[in-house]
């Protein structure tokens, strides 16, 4: 990588001298016989475009650098393939940049890294990228028409992988969109998530899993097939049981999406002898969003439309 010294002289390049310094570099990095120069100059423009909006901008403008990026990031060498994708990375950074740098060839190739997912590195870039030209609400019908939905779902679905936390940010980004949404669930999204839910390789990605799924619930597509998920309130009062805060916060937000849609989902909460205390003691020592939940949760409780008694045990018993 480059040296401490750099980023200061970086910082103080005028736009000539840095749109210099590109071509250069990108000359390098398409005609260098050595692979250490190469990597040297690919280096270089990871860090100029680090640095500024502007340093992008001046990147992106420069005839012929996006193309031969693209064509630098199939590379068979897996740090050529790095670096070129996280320059790509660092341009998207740029909402202007981000409409011209989600064209088809590219979103191809991003699915290519996703669908293999041959190294571990490239497949956080890769996944980092399609986030970020997701945020962008006109790309994601695009990464949608080109079938990224499907990768996702099914790499998350497979055996876990050192990327499926970058993975499932982008699927929560894409999924924003109503069309891709219905992707994500006709391809097996909600049991997919739900298997990461109970799976004990880290509460992050419960966490984040849980975000996913309650933004499948926005839709009737995602709610519905949460509904019919065996043992759907059970399974997530049992996240309420655990200790990550995120977690909890999720498993509030897709039983109150739940609550709304379907009594019978309050009456199969009610019968779980610990429900009640478990939302008292959120509401207590929860964090702001958890409490605020459990309240909300408490509430459609009370204005539910049952009986005093279920299965004969009052109701509140614990209040």
């Amino acid at each position: 990588m480059p040296s401490p010294t750099l980023k200061p002289v970086l910082q103080t390049m005028s736009s000539a001298r840095v749109r210099e310094v590109i071509r250069q570099c990108l000359s390098e990095a398409q005609s260098s016989d050595s692979h250490e120069a190469e990597q040297k100059a690919l280096q270089t423009l990871v860090s100029i475009t680090k640095v500024s909006p502007l340093n992008r901008n001046l990147l992106a403008l420069t005839e012929g650098a996006i193309p031969a990026l693209l064509t630098l990031s199939k590379s068979s060498s897996n740090i050529i393939q790095i670096l070129s994708l996280s320059i790509l990375f660092n341009l998207s950074l740029n909402p202007d940049l981000k409409q011209s740098l989600a064209d088809i060839e590219t979103i191809h190739h991003l699915n290519s890294i996703i669908a293999t997912l041959n190294s571990e590195e490239s497949g956080r870039v890769a996944s980092s990228l399609v986030c970020s030209l997701a945020m962008l609400d006109k790309n994601k019908a695009k990464f949608g028409v080109a079938g990224t939905i499907q990768l996702l779902v099914k790499a998350i679905a497979g055996p876990r992988c050192p990327a499926i936390h970058h993975l499932l940010s982008s699927l929560a980004e894409l999924v924003r969109f109503h069309g891709n949404c219905t992707l994500a669930v006709r391809e097996g999204a909600v049991q997919a998530l739900i298997q990461v839910v109970e799976s004990t390789d880290g509460a992050d990605l419960a966490g984040t899993s849980l975000l996913v799924l309650a933004l499948l619930a926005r839709f009737d597509e995602g709610l519905n097939a949460l509904r019919k998920t065996d043992q759907i309130v059970s399974k997530m009062v049992d996240v309420l049981k655990g200790r990550c805060m995120l977690s909890k916060e999720g498993a509030a937000d897709i039983l109150l999406l739940l609550f709304e849609e379907s009594e019978g989902c309050v009456r199969d909460a009610l019968r779980l002898p610990d429900f009640s205390t478990l939302i008292a003691d959120i509401s207590v020592r929860g964090s702001a969003r958890a409490r605020e939940k459990a309240a909300l949760l408490l509430k459609k409780i009370m204005d539910a439309d049952l009986d005093s008694y279920v299965d004969g045990n009052p109701m509140f018993s614990h209040w």
